[in-house]
């Protein structure tokens, strides 16, 4: 059965931003349905004055204001609120709340620092949950580092280290900033990981730099990884630009290039006393991990990628049976095959089954291409990039036997040639089940397929046997063997 959507409504007041963001929650799945955010600066002042800026505070209220009536007209069934460093270090912190209660009506919590590090991390275990190392959440006026494991999140700290939390320095001096960090940096050597988990969005904007310096191919923030040696050069080339320059890189703002070349500073300087080997962004935070919190028990563990891509297929009117019963039935075949995909092989599949019919409305002479590019993109959380391109390959080849993928450059930087091959077989494999029954699971219990040896045998019951009788079933099955390089038997049990 598939869940109950529930809408959800998130107003964060950051140091730097005031955002509103309007959810779908599906089970496990969380979509961002609309998001909009004014770089208001409130925490602008809180390092020369310790109070809020006066204009960030007029920009603030006007966002709210009208956050308030968009809230009113979607009518989620749940609203969350945060305030963050700058309303929680402001000595007019409290007045901003009190104001915001009488002219809105919204009731901001406030977020204490270790609350602030505990839902960052969360958020991350929202969308990556078998992430390990730790969290580094870069706002305005503060960084939050929180570190993560098998058992969830661990106590984190808060650091004065985000822009607004420094006085003014000589422009286009770095140096200088490099040894305030490190300062304040000093005595969290216990802290050292091999892996960092960067939230915010300075650091998003820094990758989406580093994507164009390196040439990289897939425009995916969550979870692109960048390793020590890169992401120190990147850190060095943005710290080293002047606003004017950054304002001309496509997607950075006039305002968020402002702070850039502060939050290069921080990363490079956290790279260097963490020892930190490499960076991988998230899309998910505080946010994230107010709605993860929420879930209820039997939820939260779930799979967010297996969740996300039955939810996908469900928009489209696909019996939610479908992708489990093609799971189990695949299970004999790629079980027994060696993993091509670090141990990730079975959710992979898991996933790809719930894809199988995602193109099942499209125009059948295209489905393939578009199907391929929506897995590829789409904002299912809970894979790395390699793992895009593989369910994208496997979705690809659910609806064709065609050689030839789109975006062929982007997939072979992507994906080994060995994953490659494993996700055309896997998509041939969905394609075989889902043409040999009609994409009707209870025809699919009749029938079963394994590997024996190097023979491939699709076999069924004696009274179902007519299934295995026509052309098209031949030749989906035909490709599978071909692509898993085995012989094919079909026929009868004991055949």
């Amino acid at each position: 059965m598939n869940p109950v959507p529930l809408d959800a409504a998130v107003i964060d007041v950051g140091s730097n931003s005031v955002r509103l963001v309007l959810y779908r929650i599906e089970g496990r799945s969380i979509w961002t349905v609309y998001n909009e955010k004014v770089l208001a600066g409130l925490g602008r002042d809180i390092g020369q004055t310790g109070r809020l800026a006066p204009d960030g505070v007029a920009q603030a209220m006007a966002a709210l204001k009208r956050f308030r009536a968009v809230i009113e007209a979607a009518n989620p069934e749940e609203i969350f609120t945060a305030a963050t460093a700058a309303v929680r270090d402001a000595a007019d912190g409290q007045d901003f709340v009190e104001r915001v209660q009488a002219e809105t009506g919204l009731s901001l919590r406030i977020l204490s620092g270790a609350e602030e590090a505990r839902y960052a991390a969360l958020g991350v275990l929202a969308g990556a949950p078998d992430s390990r190392g730790l969290v580094g959440d870069l706002g305005g006026a503060s960084l939050e580092l929180t570190p993560i494991g098998p058992d969830g999140a661990g106590p984190g700290v808060t650091l004065p280290l985000g822009p607004f939390a420094f006085g003014p320095f000589p422009e286009h001096n770095p140096d200088i900033l490099r040894k305030a960090v490190d300062e304040r940096l000093a005595g969290f050597g216990n802290l050292r990981t091999d892996t960092f988990h960067a939230v915010g969005g300075a650091w998003r904007n820094l990758a989406l730099i580093h994507m164009h310096m390196a040439g990289y191919p897939l425009r995916v923030v969550h979870q692109y990884e960048i390793r020590r040696t890169e992401a120190l050069e990147a850190c060095r080339f943005v710290a080293g630009q002047s606003r004017r320059s950054l304002e001309t890189v496509e997607g950075v703002s006039k305002k968020r290039a402002e702070t850039l070349p502060h939050a290069a500073v921080v990363l490079e300087r956290l790279i260097q006393a963490l020892d930190i080997q490499k960076v991988e962004l998230s899309a998910y935070g505080v946010r994230e991990g107010l709605l993860f919190e929420a879930l209820d028990a039997s939820t939260a563990p779930l799979d967010p990628l297996v969740e996300g891509c039955a939810a996908l297929s469900a928009r489209t009117g696909a019996d939610a049976a479908l992708g489990p019963m093609l799971e189990a039935w695949l299970a004999p075949v790629f079980n027994a095959l060696a993993p091509v995909m670090d141990g990730r092989d079975g959710v992979l599949r898991a996933a790809a089954c719930r894809l199988a019919d995602l193109g099942a409305r499209l125009h059948p002479d295209h489905r393939a291409d578009l199907v391929f590019e929506q897995v590829l993109r789409a904002p299912v959380a809970g894979q790395n990039h390699a793992e895009r391109a593989f369910l994208s390959v496997a979705a690809f080849a659910r609806h064709t036997s065609a050689s030839t993928i789109p975006e062929a450059a982007t997939i072979a930087r992507l994906l080994p040639d060995d994953a490659r091959r494993r996700a055309r077989a896997l998509g041939a494999a969905i394609r075989l089940g889902c043409d040999l029954t009609a994409r009707t699971p209870a025809l699919l219990v009749n029938t079963r397929l394994r590997l024996e040896g190097d023979r491939l045998l699709l076999t069924t019951d004696p009274q179902r046997s007519d299934l295995l009788l026509g052309d098209q079933t031949s030749r989906r099955a035909g490709t599978l063997a071909s692509l898993l390089n085995v012989k094919l038997r079909v026929g009868g049990d004991g055949a």
